[in-house]
């Protein structure tokens, strides 16, 4: 059920076969998300975590005249709102882009596995450390890098986080979102997206199409984004 949850975790830390029973056994309930639903509404009391085991989902803030800010997307493996186990209400949305599986885990349940093991209670405290991370560089790409760069940036980011929890092959993944999505992630208009997609396909680097990312040439979209993965904090790291 968390397989992919476990993959991220491993990746980066060992977790023991006690832990990995322990985490297993957080989770209450698993359900299914239709795509374009809200599924967290900003300013509401929260007592439960959202693991994403299927799909795609991600942060948002939007404005009166319902222009949206996409601030972060969600893969498989990831938990969507951890910080609202701190936080109890979050000051933005999240809404299901695809249709998604998730896992609700009660706070209740955080906080006795947190107690009873603390390694895990830092390697939590690592993800949303990570998110702020991922925040920080999609800071960077709204403000200076150009919308070719935008682009290439976030589908290196993609190629890396999805290939972390086995959904990339060395040649792409599956993106099943739309231009208007990819809009709302980069501070763009869909029509200005679909010029920058045809430029970077033109130049041989990488092609969207039918909701698959293709990689044709992963060193030159890297040069032409900028992208260096250590953002990401891909190193395992001692307990």
């Amino acid at each position: 059920m968390i397989e992919r949850h476990l993959l991220k975790l491993r990746a980066r830390d060992e977790i023991s076969d006690e832990e990995e029973r322990a985490i297993r056994a957080v989770v209450a309930r698993a359900e299914e998300v239709p795509a374009d639903k809200v599924y967290i509404r900003h300013d509401v009391l929260l007592d439960t975590c959202t693991l994403l085991l299927d799909g795609i989902m991600c942060r948002y803030k939007d404005l009166r005249n319902g222009e949206r800010q996409i601030t972060e997307l969600h893969v498989a493996g990831d938990f969507v709102d951890l910080h609202s186990f701190t936080l109890k209400r979050l000051d933005h949305d999240i809404m299901a882009l695809t249709p998604c599986v998730v896992a609700i885990v009660p706070h209740e349940r955080i906080l006795e596995l947190t107690e009873r093991f603390p390694h895990l209670a830092r390697v939590y405290w690592f993800g949303t450390n990570l998110d702020a991370a991922i925040h920080r560089e999609w800071e960077l790409s709204l403000g200076r890098r150009t919308a070719a760069a935008r682009i290439a940036h976030l589908l290196c980011e993609l190629f890396v986080r999805l290939g972390l929890v086995g959904l990339a092959t060395n040649k792409g993944y599956d993106l099943p979102l739309t231009q208007t999505d990819l809009a709302e992630c980069l501070g763009l208009t869909p029509v200005h997206v679909n010029r920058m997609l045809k430029e970077l396909r033109e130049q041989g680097l990488v092609e969207f199409a039918s909701g698959h990312v293709d990689i044709r040439n992963w060193e030159g979209l890297q040069r032409i984004a900028e992208f260096s993965p250590s953002y990401l904090y891909l190193e395992r790291r001692s307990r």
